[in-house]
């Protein structure tokens, strides 16, 4: 979806340049130079662009719902991991990107979801994507963000990354998570809570092309991805009219859970062994979290979190 809309605006720029407009072209590039670092400043968000009345239609086509299990206090700042990544990660923009749910719930704190550095390079789609509250995944960007001494900043990080799209098929709950423990190491600097958070349907919206693990698509797949630096999952799901083919999600309703808080005592410089230890209690607090709530969203007894 994202790259959709980027390519629209990318070709929109291109025509700004072949076309007799060519000196706003000129006038955005430099905007775009003197702009470069605002990505990993906080962005630029808009109350405005982030109450759009689609974004009620949004939500509710699927539906996407927000589910609130603990207090969060906004006298500190949170860095809540969300998984799974799915194909659309419809869950966490619905719910972070879009007012004015997650400020209902969570009043005194502001959401940032950080995203692959790329689509901030693209003309146009930057400003809208950083208007809804999105930021760059830098390291730089989550420091920003956390650094807030006031407290009230939340982090959203899609741990599993676009790696993880690739395993996102219906009824999945393999999760990218063992080896990645950068997000361990952010918390631990900044002193910032860690919340585990799981979004219930997220891999149900689209249908997969069977891409097993060893096979020629999956490594063509992970070839690309290793290039590109986002992934290229090959799904399909209905039409407008019908719904055997197309590119619309599936209405499958969303419920993405957010669980309670680790404290996180700030440590400028931890060592290999204290991130170790916190990694192991956040996925010890993240299969909790799902054990707890998966008999409420359909989720067989027998079937539990798979961590690669």
């Amino acid at each position: 979806f994202l790259s959709l809309v980027a390519e629209f605006c990318c070709g929109f720029f291109v025509i700004l340049i072949l076309g007799n407009f060519w000196f706003l072209a000129v006038l955005y590039l430099l905007w775009l130079y003197l702009d470069w670092e605002t990505p990993c400043a906080g962005g630029r968000r808009s109350r405005w662009v982030r109450s759009w009345t689609v974004w009620k239609y949004f939500r509710e086509y699927f539906p996407i719902h927000l589910i609130k299990t603990s207090e969060l206090n906004p006298n500190h700042n949170y860095l809540l991991g969300f998984h799974p990544h799915g194909v659309l990660v419809a869950g966490a923009f619905g719910n972070f990107c879009t007012d004015p749910t997650f400020k209902n719930l969570f009043p005194g704190l502001t959401p940032y979801l950080h995203i692959m550095p790329i689509w901030f390079g693209c003309p146009f789609f930057r400003e809208y994507i950083m208007s809804a509250g999105m930021v760059s995944a830098s390291k730089e960007s989550v420091s920003y963000v956390l650094n807030n001494e006031g407290g009230g900043h939340a982090s959203i990080i899609v741990i599993g990354g676009a790696e993880e799209s690739l395993n996102a098929h219906p009824g999945s709950l393999t999760l990218n998570i063992l080896k990645r423990k950068g997000f361990i190491k952010m918390a631990l600097k900044h002193g910032a809570h860690l919340v585990p958070v799981f979004s219930f349907g997220e891999n149900e919206l689209f249908k997969q092309v069977a891409n097993p693990k060893g096979s020629w698509l999956r490594n063509v797949q992970e070839k690309l991805q290793k290039i590109m630096g986002f992934a290229l999952p090959l799904f399909h799901a209905r039409g407008v009219f019908q719904y055997s083919f197309g590119l619309i999600p599936y209405r499958q309703p969303i419920h993405t859970v957010v669980g309670s808080p680790i404290p996180v005592k700030q440590n400028l410089n931890p060592t290999n062994e204290e991130i170790d230890q916190l990694h192991a209690l956040y996925l010890q607090k993240l299969k909790k979290l799902f054990e707890e709530h998966k008999s409420n969203y359909g989720i067989p007894e027998h079937k539990s979190l798979i961590f690669e």
